[in-house]
C-alpha cells in the first residue's frame, strides 16, 4: 500500500480528480460543468448531481479564472453559489466562520499545483466542513483570519482599496469575496480617474450577495504648489444601487468619466514609453549584470499581462520580472552544473531577486517621471486632459456641482499641517474628510506629519477658536522666518484674519476622517481590513494580544458606541423569538492620533525570505510526510476505537472478580454507547418520519460513534478504576454494599462533568454540553431504579447472593442510566440543530417562491395564476421569454421544496410548523404554487435540456417522476390537518 493511502481518504482523491476535470474544461473552453442553475438551493435537488465540495470548487475556479475585462455575470453567479454553499455546509454554531474557512481552504487548494499539498488541503477541507469549533478556529488562525461574531456585527472596515480596474490585482467580485472572508463589513473601492457602469454594477451586486456595505469612489490627482495631491470623491445619498448607476450616466458625470479615461490612457502611454526606454537601455545593463541574454519585451505582451486594467509602473515591473524569470532559470541551471563558490554566490543572488528589487534598482525614477510628466503647463479648459493639471479648489468646485451630497476626502501623503490648512481654505469647506490613516503610505513613511494634522483637525472640530488661532499664527511665523515663503506667509495672514469662516464651517459640520489600507493585494503589510478588537469575540481579542494572528497596531483612537436593538423575528426565521442585537457605531469625528490606539490593521502572514526556487532542482526538493491530521478517516476511526477499548478492557480485567465482566465488561460498555448513539442520531434526524426517503443509516455518523467510543473507553478508566476503586473504595472505604446511593451519585456527577467537557471539546451544541452538567440529577435516581430492577431480576432467577453480582456491575448500571439520560438530552440538542438548519433552508426558498409568484401575478394582471399553474402553456405563450424564465424559476423552487420534504432531516416537522403559522389563504396559495409539478412535460424538458443540472439529469428526473404525485398528496393532507 502506498504511504499516501494511510493518510488521505478516497473522497480527497475524488475531489482532486473533479477539480482537475473543471480546470481542464476551463482550459479547453468546454462547458461540461457550467450548467448548474444559480437558483438551485444548496440543500435542494442538485445534491443528486454533485457533492457540495465539488460545487464549491467549481465556484472558486470560475471566480478566480474569469478574465478581468468580461464574464462579470459568471463571476457573480459563482460568488452567489460559493456564498450559499459554504453557509449551507456548516452544521455547527460557527456557521459564518466555517464558511469563511472553507472558502479560504478551497482558494488555497485551487492555487496549488503539488499533488500532496492539494491532498492535504482537500482532507483539511472535509475536516473543517464538519464545523467542529476547534478545527474551524485552528484553520482561521493558520490563514491569519480573525474569528468574527456569528451575529456579524463586528466593526471591521476599509475605506480605501483597489481592484483590477485600477491598480489592484483582483477582479471586483474576487475582491469582495476576499473582504467577506476577512470579516470586513464596510468597504470603499477607489478607482483612478474614472469608473465604468459595468464595473460599479459588479462591485455593488457582489457586495449585496455577501452582505457587505460597498461604496464606489474616484481618486483624482490635483496640482498643489508643484506637487501631486490626491483627492477621493465619493457621491452619496442614493436610494439604491440602481440610482447610483443611473447617476454615472448623467451627461456631466459621463463627461467627467470620459476625461478620466483620457488621463488613464495618457498615463498608460507614459508607462509604455518607459518600457521602450528599458528595452533600449536598462535591459542590456540588466542582462549583463545577470549574465543572461534578455530579449526585448513588446508592448503587446505588457498589455496582455495587464488585461482590462489600467497600466501602471507596478504592472510594468511585474511583467518584466515574469519576462526575465525563464532567463534566470536557464542561467541557474548552468550555475548548478558548474558548481564552485562563485557560482553558488551568483546563484543565491539570482534566487533572491524579487519584483520589488527589480523595480527599485532598474525603474528607480519611474514614479517621479510619471508625476512630473503629468504636469503640462497650460491645458485647455475642459479639454480631455485638463484633469491632469486641475487644482484642488477647481476640482472640488466641479465635483460639488455634479452632486450636492458627496464626500471629498483629502489624502495626506507627504502633506504638512500648513498644506492641509491651505487646501481646506482654498476649497472653501468642500472637503469633508481627511484620510487620517493609509496603511500603504504609513509603511512607506509618507505620513510623518499626522500628529500635527490631527491636532489641526481636532481644533476645527471642537470649535476651539483659541487653539486654532494659535496654530495658524505659529504657521505664519514659521513662514515669515523663511524668505522663500514670503508670498505664502502673506496668504496665511489673510487666512488668519478670516479664520472665523473656516471655524464656522467645520464647527457645524465636523471634518471627519476615513481610514483605509490602499490595498492592491501585493504587500502583506498593507492588506485590506482595519478592525476594532473590542467588537470581536474574546478569542479573537486574545489571538491579537498573543500575536497568533498577524495584525499591526494602528495609532488611532476613536470613540465607539454600542447599541442594543430589540425586535421580534418573523415567523419564517430560524427559531422565531424576541431577541436583542448589539450594534457598534464609530464616531469618526473624534478620531485622533494616540500612542495606543483601539484599532488594528489586518496584515497578512509574515512573508518568508523571497526565493525564486533556483537553488535546487524541483526533483531534489524534499517533501515532508503528511501530519497526523491527514490520517485516513477509516484508519483514524479504528485507532480511536482501539485507544478507547484497550484501557477499558484492561480496567475491567484488573478490577473485576467476576469472570463475565472481566472479559466482556468492555464490550458491554461499548455496546451501550454505540446503541445509544445510533438510536439518538436516528430519532433526532426524524428517522421515523412518514414518507421520508432517508434510511436509518443515512442519519448515522460512523466518525461520531468512533469518537464517542474513544471517550467512553477512557471514562471506564476514570469511573471504574479511578473513582469507584481508587477514590471511594480504597481511600474512603465506601462501597455499593453500604452506600449505594452515594456511590452512584459520585459516579454520575463525575461522568456528567467528564462528558460535558468532551462535548465542548468536540463542538457539540451548547444545549447538549450544558444539559450534561445537570443530567446527574436525573441519572442518580434512574441508577437506583436500574439497581433495584437488576436485584429483583436476580432474586426472581433464584440467585442466592444478588449483591455478589451487583457490586461489580455498579459502573455498568451507572453507565446505562447516564447514557439513557444523555440520549434524551443530546438527542434533543441534535434535533434542535436539525430544525434550525431546516428553518434556514425553508426561509430562503419560500421567500424566493413568493417573489416569483408576485412577478407572475403582475405580468398577467387579468389571469388567475393559481388556477392555471398546472396548465402554464397558455400563459407562457402570452408572456414571452420573461414568462418562460419565471416558469422555469417556479419549477426550480418546487423541485427544491420537494427534495427538502423527502431527503432532509426534520424537514416535514419544520414545514408543518411553518404551515401552522400561516393563514388559510397562504397555505392554499403555497399548495397551488406547487401544482406546477403537474406539468411533467415542462419539467422533464427543463431537466433533459441540461439547463438546470447539466448532463447528469437522470437522478433528478427519476426522482421527480417517481415521487411528485405522492408529494402533492402528502402536502395537501398536511395542509388540511393544519387548518
Amino acid at each position: 500500500m502506498s504511504p499516501l493511502r494511510l493518510f488521505f481518504d478516497a473522497r480527497d482523491y475524488e475531489l482532486l480528480q473533479l477539480i482537475e476535470q473543471i480546470e481542464s474544461s476551463r482550459r479547453t473552453g468546454s462547458t461540461m460543468h457550467d450548467a448548474l442553475d444559480a437558483n438551485l438551493h444548496p440543500h435542494g435537488v442538485k445534491e443528486l448531481v454533485y457533492s457540495p465540495e465539488f460545487r464549491i470548487a467549481h465556484a472558486v475556479i470560475n471566480l478566480l479564472t474569469s478574465p478581468v475585462e468580461d464574464q462579470a455575470e459568471i463571476r457573480l453567479a459563482a460568488l452567489r453559489t460559493l456564498h450559499d454553499e459554504t453557509l449551507a455546509s456548516a452544521h455547527s454554531t460557527l456557521r459564518i466562520n466555517t464558511a469563511r474557512a472553507l472558502v479560504q481552504i478551497m482558494k488555497d487548494l485551487v492555487a496549488r499545483s503539488d499533488i500532496e499539498e492539494r491532498l492535504a488541503l482537500a482532507h483539511e477541507f472535509h475536516r473543517t466542513a464538519t464545523g467542529t469549533p476547534r478545527v474551524v478556529r485552528r484553520t482561521l488562525e493558520r490563514y491569519h483570519l480573525l474569528e468574527m461574531p456569528e451575529e456579524w456585527n463586528q466593526l471591521v472596515l476599509d475605506d480605501h482599496v483597489h481592484d483590477a480596474h485600477s491598480t489592484g490585482r483582483k477582479t471586483p467580485t474576487h475582491l469582495i469575496m476576499d473582504a467577506w472572508v476577512k470579516g470586513i463589513r464596510s468597504l470603499t473601492i477607489v478607482y483612478c480617474d474614472h469608473v465604468s457602469r459595468q464595473t460599479a454594477e459588479e462591485v455593488l451586486e457582489a457586495a449585496d450577495i455577501v452582505g457587505i456595505t460597498a461604496r464606489v469612489a474616484l481618486e483624482y490627482g490635483t496640482v498643489f504648489r508643484g506637487r501631486r495631491v490626491r483627492l477621493v470623491w465619493m457621491p452619496r445619498g442614493f436610494a439604491d444601487a440602481r440610482a447610483f448607476l443611473n447617476f454615472l450616466e448623467q451627461p456631466l458625470v459621463a463627461e467627467l468619466m470620459e476625461q478620466g479615461k483620457a488621463v488613464a490612457a495618457w498615463k498608460s502611454e507614459q508607462v509604455l514609453r518607459m518600457l521602450d526606454a528599458w528595452n533600449c537601455g536598462s535591459r542590456l545593463t540588466f542582462a549583463a549584470s545577470l549574465g543572461v541574454d534578455v530579449p526585448p519585451l513588446s508592448r503587446e505582451a505588457l498589455l496582455q499581462h495587464v488585461g482590462g486594467r489600467q497600466v501602471s509602473v507596478t504592472h510594468l515591473a511585474e511583467c518584466l520580472f515574469n519576462h526575465v524569470l525563464p532567463c534566470m532559470q536557464a542561467r541557474a541551471a548552468r550555475l548548478r552544473d558548474d558548481g564552485g563558490d562563485a557560482a553558488l554566490a551568483e546563484l543565491g543572488r539570482l534566487d533572491s531577486l524579487s519584483c520589488s528589487d527589480l523595480r527599485q534598482r532598474w525603474l528607480p525614477d519611474a514614479d517621479q517621471i510619471l508625476q512630473d510628466a503629468a504636469l503640462p503647463e497650460e491645458p485647455a479648459p475642459f479639454s480631455s486632459l485638463c484633469l491632469r493639471a486641475i487644482s484642488p479648489a477647481e476640482l472640488t468646485r466641479r465635483l460639488a456641482r455634479l452632486h450636492s451630497d458627496c464626500r471629498i476626502v483629502l489624502c495626506l501623503a507627504d502633506l504638512t499641517q500648513e498644506d492641509v490648512l491651505e487646501i481646506l481654505w482654498d476649497c472653501q469647506g468642500r472637503i469633508t474628510h481627511l484620510e487620517l490613516f493609509n496603511a500603504r503610505q504609513w509603511h512607506a513613511g509618507r505620513l510623518h506629519n499626522l500628529p500635527a494634522i490631527s491636532l489641526l483637525r481636532n481644533a476645527l472640530n471642537s470649535g476651539d477658536g483659541t487653539l486654532l488661532k494659535q496654530l495658524v499664527s505659529r504657521m505664519t511665523r514659521r513662514m515669515r522666518a523663511d524668505p522663500d515663503q514670503a508670498r505664502r506667509a502673506a496668504k496665511f495672514r489673510h487666512i488668519l484674519h478670516r479664520l472665523h469662516m473656516l471655524w464656522e464651517r467645520y464647527r457645524s459640520l465636523p471634518l471627519r476622517c476615513r481610514m483605509g489600507s490602499a490595498s492592491a493585494s501585493r504587500d502583506a503589510r498593507s492588506r485590506m481590513g482595519l478592525a476594532f478588537p473590542v467588537t470581536l469575540p474574546a478569542r479573537a481579542q486574545r489571538a491579537i494580544r498573543r500575536r497568533r494572528v498577524s495584525t499591526i497596531a494602528v495609532p488611532i483612537q476613536t470613540e465607539l458606541e454600542e447599541r442594543a436593538i430589540r425586535f421580534r423575528d418573523s415567523p419564517d426565521s430560524p427559531e422565531p423569538r424576541r431577541r436583542a442585537e448589539r450594534r457598534w457605531l464609530a464616531h469618526t469625528e473624534t478620531a485622533r492620533m494616540a500612542p495606543v490606539g483601539n484599532m488594528v490593521s489586518l496584515a497578512g502572514p509574515q512573508q518568508p525570505a523571497h526565493s525564486n526556487g533556483l537553488l535546487r532542482e524541483p526533483s531534489q526538493r524534499r517533501k515532508a510526510m503528511p501530519g497526523w491530521a491527514c490520517l485516513n478517516t477509516g484508519i483514524g476511526n479504528f485507532l480511536k476505537v482501539a485507544a478507547g477499548f484497550i484501557p477499558a478492557a484492561l480496567t475491567f480485567w484488573y478490577t473485576q472478580d467476576w469472570w463475565f465482566l472481566a472479559w466482556f465488561g468492555a464490550l458491554i460498555w461499548f455496546a451501550i454507547t454505540g446503541v445509544r448513539n445510533i438510536i439518538q442520531m436516528v430519532i433526532s434526524g426524524g428517522g421515523g418520519a412518514r414518507g421520508s426517503l432517508l434510511r436509518w443509516r443515512d442519519h448515522v455518523s460512523v466518525s461520531r460513534i468512533c469518537d464517542s467510543l474513544l471517550y467512553t473507553g477512557l471514562s471506564v478508566l476514570l469511573l471504574e478504576a479511578g473513582v469507584r476503586i481508587g477514590l471511594l473504595e480504597k481511600c474512603m472505604g465506601i462501597t455499593v454494599q453500604n452506600h449505594s446511593l452515594f456511590v452512584f451519585t459520585i459516579l454520575n456527577v463525575v461522568n456528567g462533568l467528564y462528558i460535558a467537557a468532551h462535548n465542548v471539546y468536540r463542538g457539540f451544541p451548547r444545549a447538549a454540553a450544558v444539559g450534561n452538567l445537570f443530567r446527574s440529577a436525573l441519572a442518580i435516581p434512574l441508577s437506583g431504579l436500574f439497581n433495584t430492577a437488576f436485584i429483583s431480576v436476580l432474586v426472581l432467577a433464584g440467585v442466592a447472593d444478588p449483591l455478589y453480582y451487583m457490586v461489580p456491575c455498579a459502573a455498568i448500571i451507572s453507565k446505562t442510566a447516564s447514557d439513557t439520560v444523555a440520549a434524551i438530552i443530546e438527542g434533543y440538542a441534535d434535533s434542535r440543530n436539525n430544525r434550525r438548519m431546516r428553518h434556514w433552508d425553508y426561509a430562503g426558498k419560500l421567500a424566493s417562491l413568493r417573489a416569483c409568484h408576485a412577478r407572475l401575478e403582475l405580468m398577467f394582471p387579468e389571469d388567475d395564476i393559481l388556477l392555471n399553474l398546472n396548465r402554464t402553456r397558455r400563459l407562457i405563450r402570452n408572456g414571452g421569454d420573461r414568462a418562460r424564465l419565471l416558469e422555469r424559476d417556479l419549477c426550480i423552487h418546487a423541485l427544491d421544496l420537494m427534495y427538502f420534504w423527502f431527503h432532509l432531516p426534520r424537514a416535514q416537522d419544520v414545514f408543518a410548523k411553518l404551515l401552522r403559522a400561516m393563514t388559510d389563504k397562504e397555505r392554499k396559495t403555497l399548495l397551488r404554487l406547487q401544482l406546477v409539478l403537474c406539468c411533467r412535460h415542462t419539467i422533464s424538458k427543463i431537466l433533459i435540456n441540461g439547463d438546470l443540472v447539466g448532463r447528469n439529469f437522470r437522478k433528478p428526473l427519476a426522482f421527480y417522476l417517481n415521487v411528485h404525485g405522492r408529494y402533492l398528496r402528502d402536502m395537501a393532507h398536511m395542509i388540511r390537518r393544519c387548518r
